[in-house]
C-alpha cells in the first residue's frame, strides 16, 4: 500500500517572469557561453530583484533540433542569473555526453530555460506528464526529468516514473518499491518555442 500523498505547496503562477525578463535570462546564457568559449569570465548583474532571488534551474541547449546538453541545479543555491550563466557553461562545455561546444556551433545553439518550482513528495499515482518534473532517488542514487521531457517522447505517468528510476541508476520499477518520489513544476521558456 502506497503512503498517503503529503499536501504539495502551490506552485507559483506561470508566466512568472515576463518577456522583459525571459530575453534577459536567455541573452544572459548567450553571453556566457560565449565569454567561456573566449576563456573570459563573464558575471551577469541581475537587473530586478525578482531575477536575484536564489531558484533553482535548468539550461538545455539543441543544435539543430537535437540535443547538444542540460545541466540544471534542482536547489536554489544562487540567483536565477548566475545560476542561468553557470549552467549554460556546464551544458556547453562540460556535459558528459558531448564533445564542448566549438564557437560555430555556439552562434546556432537554441537555449531553453527551466526555472524549477520547490521540490515536493508526490504519491506516483498524481504524477501528471506535461505538469510535473520528477526526481527519483534512493540513497544516493538520484534521476531527474523535466517536465517537457515525458512530452516530447509520448510517455504515459508510468514510463515516466519508470525511466526517472532508470535515470536515478535503480530497477524500472523502483517507484513501486520505496524509492522517493518528488516532483516539482517548471516555467519553460526559450528560442524554440519564443518567448
Amino acid at each position: 500500500m502506497l503512503p498517503q500523498p503529503e499536501n504539495p505547496p502551490v506552485p507559483p503562477l506561470f508566466p512568472e517572469y515576463s518577456a522583459q525578463e525571459r530575453t534577459y535570462l536567455l541573452e544572459a546564457a548567450r553571453r556566457a557561453i560565449r565569454a567561456a568559449l573566449r576563456r573570459e569570465r563573464w558575471k551577469p548583474n541581475p537587473p530586478s530583484a525578482h531575477l536575484a532571488e536564489p531558484r533553482g534551474a535548468f539550461t538545455t541547449l539543441h543544435l539543430d533540433d537535437r540535443l547538444r546538453g542540460c545541466v540544471g541545479f534542482v536547489y536554489p543555491v544562487k540567483s536565477l542569473c548566475a545560476t542561468v550563466a553557470e549552467t549554460a557553461v556546464a551544458a556547453a562545455l562540460h556535459d558528459p555526453r558531448f564533445l564542448p561546444v566549438t564557437e560555430e556551433e555556439a552562434a546556432r545553439l537554441q537555449i531553453e530555460i527551466s526555472v524549477l518550482s520547490q521540490l515536493f513528495r508526490i504519491d506516483p499515482r498524481q504524477v501528471e506528464v506535461g505538469r510535473h518534473g520528477l526526481l527519483v532517488s534512493r540513497g544516493f542514487q538520484r534521476g531527474l526529468l523535466l517536465p517537457q521531457v515525458a512530452v516530447e517522447h509520448g510517455w504515459t505517468r508510468e514510463m515516466f516514473l519508470d525511466e526517472a528510476c532508470l535515470k536515478a541508476g535503480l530497477a524500472p520499477d523502483a517507484w513501486k518499491h520505496g524509492a522517493t518520489v518528488e516532483a516539482f513544476a517548471a516555467e519553460v521558456f526559450g528560442d524554440r518555442e519564443g518567448l
